[in-house]
């Protein structure tokens, strides 16, 4: 079986260096070069072959992983049985050594590429058979290595089967895993890992926290870098307030860039006191609550925006003190989607802002990781040509990608109520959307709080976000809040 995979990969690799030749043949000023717009002719030739290319490098990357896993079996099964601990530490290091020598890296990476080559060849089929038709990076490849990593077989089938198996329940939505770039997708990956986790992320919250430290590295040009390991919501809140202390400081006399206001004003928080900033206006992170860990009766992670999964303690503490810097968002049981906004406003545009900054998290165009505060809500069809503002004609591309926009043929697609805009380029090429990966809460056997057993279904709660506003036009209210006494809830 494996060697017919092997066999198959290289098929595939040979289908593709005739590929290759033939967009070579393409090239502007070439015999083959038929088009009337040659140099468009050699433009979708060279993106078509960048596009094999990537599909070659996953499949060469299968390659190794098959030698450097095989490499490793035969060894192993040549060498007699270690006697003891210390000699088949021996054994190992001689089979990285090895590999390191034959590759010129350094034995961490050989060991790291054995490691990996285990995981995938004993514990992740999918994602091997995946890299083997260049479905996805190996970069992707690593993402699931990693966050599968001390999970029983179990859990970790179930993640790699959530990204990667057609038929998996609640399967990922929007963008396949290969669309994502490595970085957006370990994000989505950590959080199914954070939300499915066999140990309670409230336990696993619970040891961390004692790890919490300060930690000082210095580097080059006089230079040093300060960081500090502290919980989600704490950071959270300290870089959303550095960020808004930050924008109050910029005007048109101020040559600094906002992150070097950023890093001013939190060193002069910490040297002199907050006193000496000026005052900035009140931050706000959404944090979303399923309704059943809000009161108390549920133990699925709440959602931080700009972080992911936290646990529910967290997210009840930040709700019930009235921390000023953080906005309640609850969620619908029955599809995970976000079900109404804090009732801080009452003004629909506010709310359009806000549910745009949950239905997209960030940036929608692929691969920004800009966060959601820092980014601009906009037309995705212009006012002035006849767009209405809903929020499934708006989005909120960052700085960067909304003069994109503007400025280049690059343009969104259509969006939905839960769904951002996906982008077509200006070789016409469609990059979908990522999508949030909402579910259904775990339903408690006794909603409700204690001595209590409603047994009830939650209603048909109405959507007022989605429909058209004229331009002067507030709208209606937000919906009526499902759970009216939830202050009383958390307070007790």
């Amino acid at each position: 079986m494996e060697s017919r995979a092997v066999a198959e990969t290289l098929e595939a690799m040979e289908a593709s260096l005739a590929a290759l030749a033939s967009f070579v043949g393409h090239g502007a000023g070439t015999v083959s070069s038929t088009d009337a717009d040659p140099l468009q002719d050699e433009a979708d030739a060279c993106l078509d072959g960048l596009a094999e290319l990537a599909g070659m490098e996953a499949r060469l990357a299968a390659l190794k992983v098959h030698f450097a896993a095989g490499y490793a079996d035969a060894t192993s099964a040549i060498a007699a049985p270690a006697s003891s601990p210390q000699e088949r530490t021996a054994q190992e290091m001689a089979v990285t050594a090895e590999v390191a020598c034959v590759l010129t890296v350094s034995e961490r990476s050989a060991a790291a590429l054995l490691a990996e080559s285990a995981t995938l060849t004993t514990g992740l089929p999918l994602t091997l058979s995946a890299l083997r038709s260049g479905s996805i990076s190996w970069q992707h490849a690593r993402v699931l290595c990693d966050e599968t990593s001390g999970l029983e077989p179990a859990a970790a089938a179930a993640l790699e089967a959530h990204f990667l198996g057609p038929g998996a329940p609640f399967a990922e939505r929007g963008c396949a895993a290969g669309e994502l770039v490595p970085g957006r997708f370990r994000a989505k990956v950590r959080g199914w890992r954070e939300r499915h986790h066999p140990v309670s992320i409230e336990a696993r919250h619970g040891r961390s926290v004692k790890d919490r430290r300060l930690e000082y590295v210095p580097d080059r040009d006089g230079m040093a870098w300060l960081s500090a390991y502290v919980a989600a919501d704490v950071a959270a809140a300290v870089w959303s307030r550095a960020t808004e202390a930050a924008r109050a400081l910029q005007g048109p006399a101020e040559s600094r860039t906002l992150a070097q206001l950023r890093t001013d004003v939190a060193a002069s928080w910490l040297l002199g006191g907050v006193a000496e900033v000026t005052p900035s206006p009140r931050a706000q992170v959404l944090v979303t609550v399923p309704v059943f860990s809000l009161l108390g009766a549920g133990a699925e992670p709440a959602i931080l925006d700009g972080y992911g999964p936290v646990p529910p303690s967290m997210a009840r503490r930040l709700v019930g003190d009235g921390a000023g810097s953080f906005l309640r968002v609850l969620i619908d049981p029955r599809s995970g989607a976000p079900l109404e906004i804090g009732r801080a406003s009452y003004r629909v545009s506010k709310a359009m802002r806000q549910w745009l900054r949950l239905r997209d998290g960030r940036c929608p165009f692929p691969g920004c990781n800009n966060h959601s505060l820092d980014n601009e809500a906009d037309h995705l069809l212009a006012w002035a040509e006849g767009g209405g503002t809903g929020v499934s004609n708006l989005g909120q591309p960052c700085r960067k990608h909304h003069r994109l926009k503007h400025t280049t043929a690059w343009r969104p697609t259509d969006a939905a109520r839960d769904q951002p805009p996906g982008w077509i380029s200006p070789a016409g090429r469609s990059y979908p959307s990522e999508q949030q990966d909402w579910e259904p809460s775990h339903w408690p056997d006794h909603p409700g709080l204690a001595g209590e057993a409603p047994g009830w279904e939650p209603p048909d709660w109405t959507d007022v976000l989605d429909g058209p506003a004229t331009f002067r036009d507030t709208g209606p209210p937000l919906a009526v809040d499902p759970l009216p006494d939830w202050a009383q809830f958390t307070a007790a």
